[in-house]
């Protein structure tokens, strides 16, 4: 059966070519008689717009890619990531536009990125958790559009973003357990070549002041495994610790597997706050305390400012969204 073409279309709705091209290539200088004929007539033949043909008019690819700067594995583990990605897929397909995932964990894969981004295969980049010094930024810095979610740390060039408040939520976590009477309150951070890392770590130094000594601080990456080794170090060197806040709630959950190892009660002997409010933190025993970042609203912020950078804008500031103390049985 011959696919039907713009030619049909055209006479389906009694318009000429023209009109029904000027219509499909998003032109609004289109009657609304014309533009209702058009999609009925669109409709009764079964005509699909030809990607490739539009691009070659419109300069536009239809697709928009989500880089990833982790392992491949994180991509699964960590429930935050399904959260942008289901939020990034709906707002896109509004626009008639495609996502196309791309992990950059590695060299080979940052390479692949690169070369899919020059060669023209995408109308914007949605960074997600970059890294300080990561060599992609700055080879993506001639390509189309970009933006982060959440701040790109240690570059010259601003790439816009939107963002939880991760300073904020820190300093509220840790006034939280300040007020519960803790007195050995210990940290996990994530990486400290991430803005998460370093802002969730300013801020508990920010309410404890000197009394966020390194003996109290240990580091993770992000991963439930890292949250249950980093807890287990805390124990052998201040075995006397009554709170934790731990930067994620993946790591948090296994700060909890460590405790009870350790045959510590939660949140008896010691208390335990987690970062997102992710699915994580309802399904750990006792379910977790933690920090609310907004993650399907700063999801749509950081695809609002991408679109707006697609659609001509010049510049776009900059998005910061406050968190919010939740507080269930750990703590």
């Amino acid at each position: 059966m011959k696919r039907p073409t713009i030619h049909d279309v055209a006479a389906a709705a009694g318009v000429s070519r023209g009109t029904v091209s000027r219509l499909l290539n998003g032109d609004k200088y289109v009657s609304p008689a014309a533009r209702v004929a058009i999609e009925r007539a669109i409709s009764e033949t079964g005509y699909v717009v030809n990607r490739a043909a539009r691009s070659l008019v419109t300069q536009r690819t239809g697709s928009v890619v989500m880089v990833l700067s982790e392992p491949h594995e994180k991509l699964f583990e960590d429930p935050n990531y399904s959260t942008l990605i289901r939020v990034a897929i709906r707002m896109l397909a509004e626009r008639d536009l495609s996502l196309v995932m791309m992990l950059a964990g590695d060299e080979g894969d940052r390479e692949r990125v690169v070369r899919y981004v020059r060669g023209g295969h995408a109308d914007g980049v949605l960074l997600v958790s970059t890294h300080a010094g990561d060599p992609l930024l700055d080879a993506l810095r001639t390509g189309p559009p970009a933006v982060s979610c959440g701040p790109v740390i240690g570059r010259e060039t601003v790439i816009p973003y939107a963002a939880a408040d991760d300073r904020l939520g820190a300093r509220q976590m840790t006034e939280y357990f300040v007020g519960l009477g803790r007195k050995r309150i210990a940290m996990i951070t994530g990486p400290m070549d991430t803005p998460g890392g370093i802002q969730r770590l300013e801020g508990f130094a920010d309410v404890l002041g000197r009394k966020a000594t390194t003996r109290l601080i240990a580091h993770g990456d992000w991963t439930q495994a890292s949250g249950e080794r980093a807890m287990t170090e805390l124990l052998e060197r201040t075995p006397d610790i009554d709170a934790v806040f731990v930067a994620s709630d993946l790591m948090a959950a296994g700060a909890l597997a460590a405790l009870r190892a350790a045959g510590r009660r939660v949140p008896d002997d010691v208390a335990v706050g987690g970062f997102d409010d992710s699915s994580v933190a309802v399904s750990t025993h006792p379910p977790l305390t933690t920090i609310r970042q907004p993650l399907a609203e700063m999801a749509q912020e950081t695809l609002r400012l991408l679109l707006a950078l697609i659609d001509g804008a010049g510049h776009v500031d900059p998005v910061v969204l406050p968190t919010e103390l939740v507080i269930r049985e750990s703590a």
